[in-house]
């Protein structure tokens, strides 16, 4: 029996890869975390794409990664920052299962950015004021895509429960 794919998208720092860790145990299903996936079959971490070959080759191979998802395959995935937002991932994330945004305010994002800024390719060279301006912008920039998720959890706390019951799957 087939499952409807899960997609989790939302800003840095959203929470989507513990949330979709958790509830892939939760609802016994597997969990992609298409960052690792991109870093596992190129052989370097996220930084290193990005530092040695560049973001556009980081987003190509994104989204190869996304088109390489399964249909009904059951997953729950949990995408990239910036995944909704290039190559019409969005439409191919569309018809290949049912997709949450986690809102979570531009505040509590930034806060849990600075405790990893350096993590983060898009982020590591910048001050707590740049820090914020580019959230906030990035943010705006990016909030067109996250909204054509099937479901927005706007939460600045959201826990697997909370995505399962906006799934109704419980």
């Amino acid at each position: 029996m087939s499952q409807e794919n899960i997609f989790l998208m939302g800003f840095m720092s959203s929470g989507k890869s513990k949330i979709g860790r958790q509830m892939a145990k939760k609802l016994n299903r597997e969990f992609i975390d298409l960052d690792q996936k991109i870093e596992a079959d190129r052989g370097k971490s996220i930084s290193q794409i990005f530092e040695e070959e560049g973001e556009e080759v980081f987003r190509s191979l994104e989204s190869k990664a996304l088109k390489e998802i399964k249909k009904n395959a059951g997953l729950i995935l949990a995408l990239g920052g910036g995944t909704p937002c290039f190559s019409n991932n969005i439409d191919h994330i569309k018809k290949s299962g049912s997709s949450v945004y986690l809102k979570v305010e531009p505040g509590i994002l930034i806060g849990r950015l600075k405790q990893n800024i350096g993590k983060r390719p898009l982020l590591k060279d910048l001050s707590g004021e740049q820090l914020s301006e580019f959230v906030k912008k990035t943010l705006g920039e990016r909030e067109d895509y996250y909204l054509q998720a099937d479901h927005i959890l706007e939460d600045n706390n959201p826990t697997p429960a909370k995505v399962i019951q906006q799934l109704k799957l419980n």
